[in-house]
């Protein structure tokens, strides 16, 4: 309810105040030919809307977007809208060059998405300047949308993400993934704490340290594993209890350091396995990533059994 003082917020605040929750990554689930299955693809996420996750974001790194054609990126966010059915906020990630993730962004607004997650830029050279001037172009063509930014890069400083948003104001969130908390306090405080969401980027094991220093969501790969685990932690930490959220952190932690181990190598091989072991979808993965080794496999399972006597499963 408003008071004769209030506006009510307008829709892109609303989204901001959305944001602050488990944000999943869905995977992008292959047949044995390496075609996507696409009935799988809706299914999994109409099981993450279930579990009462609110955002999902079709083609993030859980989904292999590096691996996928711009026929298969497209199709992702329509599926994705179509399987939320309007529970969730669908943000669609885009990225690599200015015009296909203008196109992407086009593409996301058609399927009906609200917003965008824009992919940290890949290319090897990067001024502060041009680093504003990409995510400018991308979020000036899709003004209605809201746009998150995705930094991993520890160059970048709130000054920047401040400049940008005040010419681009449907940039209204930051996917933090600078393994650094110290660093991302600053960089929060420097743009703007209050100003955007801002989401711990590194999932389960590092959230409760951004949680301390300001972030309010985090995203998340295991939610599409253990949706029950991950909503146990965002719970834990937005009621501020915080030997609760490590219980739950002590959970997670052996599956998220198989994904973190030799450079993020089996980050998404990890999460298909154990999908792959509770009868969801298939473990098949693109190239540069592998299925994993008959050892790994074991501990997924290994895994997998301790969750259910914990009551995760």
């Amino acid at each position: 309810m408003t008071t004769e003082n209030q506006l009510p917020p307008t829709p892109l605040e609303a989204l901001r105040a959305r944001l602050s929750t488990v944000v999943a990554i869905p995977v992008t689930p292959f047949r044995e030919d390496g075609a996507v299955d696409w009935d799988n693809h809706a299914a999994l996420i109409r099981r993450l809307v279930e579990h009462g996750v609110e955002v999902v974001t079709p083609n993030g790194n859980t989904g292999e977007f590096y691996t996928l054609t711009e026929a298969e990126i497209r199709r992702a966010v329509e599926s994705a809208v179509t399987a939320v059915d309007g529970r969730a906020e669908v943000m669609a990630g885009v990225g690599l060059d200015i015009a296909g993730a203008v196109a992407g962004a086009l593409d996301a607004r058609s399927a009906g998405a609200g917003s965008l997650m824009v992919h940290q830029p890949v290319h090897p050279y990067r001024s502060a300047e041009g680093w504003i001037e990409y995510h400018r172009a991308i979020a000036d063509a899709v003004p209605e949308l809201g746009v998150v930014l995705y930094v991993r890069d520890p160059r970048i400083d709130g000054w920047q993400i401040a400049e940008l948003a005040d010419h681009s104001p449907n940039v209204i969130g930051v996917k933090y993934a600078v393994p650094d908390p110290v660093r991302f306090a600053s960089v929060a405080r420097d743009a703007g704490l209050h100003r955007f969401a801002w989401i711990a980027g590194l999932a389960e094991l590092s959230t409760p340290g951004y949680w301390a220093v300001g972030a309010t969501g985090f995203t998340s790969g295991l939610v599409n594993v253990v949706p029950q685990l991950s909503a146990a932690l965002l719970e834990a930490l937005r009621g501020g209890d915080f030997t609760k959220a490590m219980r739950v952190w002590e959970s997670a932690r052996v599956f998220e350091e198989l994904r973190a181990a030799d450079a993020s190598a089996d980050n998404v091989s990890v999460v298909k396995e154990a999908l792959q072991q509770l009868g969801l979808s298939g473990r098949a993965v693109r190239p540069p990533s592998r299925v994993l080794p008959e050892d790994l496999r074991v501990r997924i399972s290994e895994l997998i059994a301790q969750w259910r006597n914990e009551g995760w499963l």
